[in-house]
């Protein structure tokens, strides 16, 4: 695809391919209606935080399935147990008529529900807590036979139990079929079932020959009822009577259709989130991306003219496609996911300025415009590619070990990052050379800032001040360690555990509300103010998981609320059980440090030992004054925040190899220079790109941390702290311990770089 013709044609069918499959997420729905369903229900779906909803996580308790088993067989039970909780799962939410329930496994024994719209899930924590295993027993009685194995099994009344046939008569499995009715003598509600064949055929048996004995039916360990047999029951229908209402007769007949679960299901995890709060997240997130894409766009059209241009026009491509490529994938955009897509606007950039900067370098070498284009570009290629795989290397770890919105983050910042390669290489190259040959044979001019093009062509000393820059950076470091012990992270329930309750009650003052709770016996709940005028805040402590399973102790704050406050809501509820908490601590450590390893074994093998350790220390470094950060501001440390130490681990690193690859360029030219030198002009060289893409950078998150709330206050302050930090240390910081590793090297005979046996490679690919 040499041609220009030919490379512009295959380009732009794949960019009117992306947007059109963007299209269905922006086009009115009365254009959709009259769309194929297949292509118009193509579209982002919006996750819960966005559009309002529950969702549980619901550990399958397989501890009786696996007791007294051959442990070789555990996996495959608990496999088994697990899949068919799914399904039967999947047919109870059915039964209610619950709109577009999203049911995944999750781990190896948990299962995730995602209901929209649904701002209570109590009663749907109970239908799926049942673990509706039904089963016919005869009541013990004069026609039980000697030596009969008993149990004893309570009924639905008090202080009442039934001693029963411990061999089951008949199983619930049988049951194909059951409904509400009322019965003619009582007009109570009672469930009319029906068997399929082999149970009606096993049931008309047992009752012609057990005349007069009462048949129990148990459910989870009760007793429901026991009628007397009068007749022989043909036919294979049957009716359970019992203190039943009409919703608990509906339930019960729901239960039966679905069929028991395997194994008890318990709540270990719920989160709801009201459809205002959803609708305003919404706006909050458009608006700030928004605003931020714009401050980019005028940003690069201020500093590179028309050529900026044509990067805010590859960077509205690249959104477009994004948009596209998650439809594709029906991907789920969370809240975080936003964030995700402004951070990768900023990074997309990056690789526009990284090229920007090159060609200026080598039209001011005296080269021809066409000759200086495409030097940049074969240039900076190696560079984009380096940068944008370390990124990956932390977001791919985002995605493994993190869940729900922090995937949706690093899925919308992967498919970011992946397209911006695109665009950045691919068709803002093909736009810049269709006008350099338009140029014919004039210098190809590439505006900038003046002063900084001056500092740029004079190299500046900065080794000067490496003792200096080390020395501070300990002791900012060493500063953020005590800030870790004394006051500590004000850490989210992800971590800690625990319960957040928001209420929104505008007649309600916190002193009355405090004094509410007291008197309720909540004396360990911290209440505080949030946001305006009414909206309050409440933390309660880690509870065990009998009362996160059950839900009572969150429902009976909710109650005592709305006693002192009928028209109280609450927008948003979380609940997080000490199982998913310590899962929370156990990956997030475990990601850190699996990051922190992928980058020095990437650097490892695209540069040497020295660079790769220098960028580590200087990684430890940046990240314990992120984690100072959060410490000194009391900013909650929740998922999100994990979420912005990995993706800051990727940005760090980004901006170091990029120091690196030119370090590396001048080394490769001139090996006997010394490296102090070297290591200067590296560093101003690539000071404009440095400063250029920070800023680019910090511009897109801006808006979000002013305006986004706290929803995403733990990721976008954070991220704007670190983003001033990791510039600083990949001048001041990993170069000096690139210098000092490096003079180690020279004393024990060892070259600073290897030799370019991979350049023949993917240094000079096109």
């Amino acid at each position: 695809m040499k041609s220009l013709s030919t490379r512009a044609v295959v380009y732009c069918l794949i960019i009117l391919l992306g947007l059109l499959f963007a299209a269905p997420n922006v086009l009115p729905d009365s254009w959709l209606k009259k769309l194929p369903d297949s292509y118009s229900q193509q579209k982002i779906t919006l996750g819960l935080d966005l559009r309002g909803g529950s969702h549980l996580l619901l550990e399958v308790d397989t501890s009786e399935l696996t007791h007294n088993k051959n442990p070789a067989m555990h996996n495959q039970i608990i496999h088994d147990a697990v899949e068919q909780s799914l399904e039967v799962v999947r047919r109870r939410l059915n039964e209610t008529g619950m709109v577009e329930p999203m049911i995944t496994r999750q781990g190896k024994d948990s299962i995730l529900v995602q209901m929209p719209g649904v701002s209570d899930p109590q009663h749907i924590r109970e239908l799926l807590g049942t673990t509706a295993k039904m089963t016919f027993h005869w009541v013990v009685d004069a026609k039980t036979r000697a030596g009969t194995q008993q149990i004893n099994v309570k009924g639905e009344s008090e202080g009442v139990s039934y001693p029963l046939e411990a061999s089951v008569a008949l199983e619930g499995k049988h049951i194909s079929d059951a409904r509400l009715a009322f019965s003619q003598q009582s007009n109570q509600p009672v469930v009319n079932f029906k068997l399929d064949s082999e149970g009606a055929r096993r049931f008309g048996d047992l009752t012609k020959h057990n005349i007069g004995r009462a048949l129990a039916i148990v459910l989870d360990d009760h007793v429901i009822t026991a009628p007397v047999i009068r007749s022989a029951i043909q036919g294979g229908s049957g009716e359970i009577s019992g203190s039943f209402t009409s919703a608990s007769a509906n339930d019960l007949a729901l239960l039966l259709r679905a069929g028991a679960l395997p194994a008890p299901l318990k709540v270990i995890e719920e989160r709801t989130v009201g459809p205002d709060l959803g609708s305003d997240a919404i706006a909050m997130g458009v608006t700030t991306g928004i605003v931020g894409a714009l401050l980019v766009l005028a940003f690069m059209v201020g500093i590179y003219g028309r050529w900026g241009l044509i990067a805010c026009v590859g960077l509205a491509i690249n959104i477009g496609l994004t948009i596209g490529v998650l439809s594709l994938l029906g991907a789920t955009l969370t809240l975080p996911g936003i964030a995700g897509l402004i951070l990768s606007i900023g990074m997309a950039v990056d690789a526009n300025i990284l090229i920007n900067e090159r060609i200026r370098e080598e039209t001011r070498s005296g080269q021809s415009a066409m000759a200086s284009l495409n030097a940049g570009f074969s240039r900076a290629y190696a560079t984009i590619l380096d940068s944008n795989l370390t990124s990956l290397i932390a977001i791919s770890l985002l995605f493994l070990f993190g869940s729900g919105p922090v995937r949706g983050f690093a899925v919308a910042m992967a498919v970011g990052v992946l397209i911006s390669m695109f665009t950045a290489i691919s068709f803002t190259r093909l736009v810049m050379e269709w006008r350099v040959r338009k140029l014919d044979k004039q210098p190809l001019k590439i505006t900038g800032i003046q002063w900084l093009d001056t500092l740029s062509e004079n190299t500046i000393p900065f080794m000067r001040a490496r003792y200096a820059g080390l020395i501070a950076s300990a002791v900012l470091s060493l500063a953020s360690v005590f800030l870790f012990f004394k006051p500590g992270l004000e850490y989210g329930i992800d971590f800690s555990g625990g319960s957040v309750i928001e209420v929104q009650a505008p007649d309600v003052s916190v002193a009355s509300l405090r004094e509410q709770l007291s008197a309720k016996g909540f004396h360990q709940i911290a209440l505080q103010e949030f946001g305006g005028d009414g909206h309050y805040l409440m933390r309660l402590p880690l509870q065990s998981e009998q009362d996160v399973a059950t839900g009572n102790i969150v429902q009976a704050v909710k109650n005592s609320v709305q006693q002192l406050s009928p028209a109280a809501t609450f927008p948003r509820t979380e609940m997080v059980g000490p199982r998913v908490s310590g899962d929370f601590g156990d990956a997030t450590i475990l990601a850190i440090i699996l990051a922190g390893l992928g980058m020095l074994g990437y650097l490892w093998v695209r540069f040497e030992s020295h660079f790769a350790l220098a960028a580590t220390l200087t990684l430890v470094l940046d990240l314990t004054k992120t984690i100072g950060f959060f410490a000194l501001m009391g900013i909650e440390f929740n998922l999100t925040a994990v979420a912005a130490l990995l993706a800051l681990i990727g940005y760090s690193v980004n901006d170091k190899v990029v120091v690196f690859d030119r370090i590396r360029e001048k080394l490769r030219a001139d090996p006997t220079k010394p490296l102090t030198q070297t290591l200067n002009e590296s560093i101003t060289s690539t000071l404009t790109r440095t400063i250029f893409t920070s800023v680019v950078t910090f511009l897109a998150l801006l808006p979000m941390g002013i305006a986004g709330g706290s929803a995403v206050s733990s990721f976008a302050l954070p991220m704007l702290f670190g983003i001033v930090i990791g510039t600083s240390s990949s001048i001041l910081i990993a170069a000096p311990i690139v210098n000092w590793l490096g003079i180690k090297r020279s004393k024990k005979g060892l070259s600073q770089i290897r030799t370019p046996i991979a350049q023949s490679g993917v240094d000079n690919l096109p």
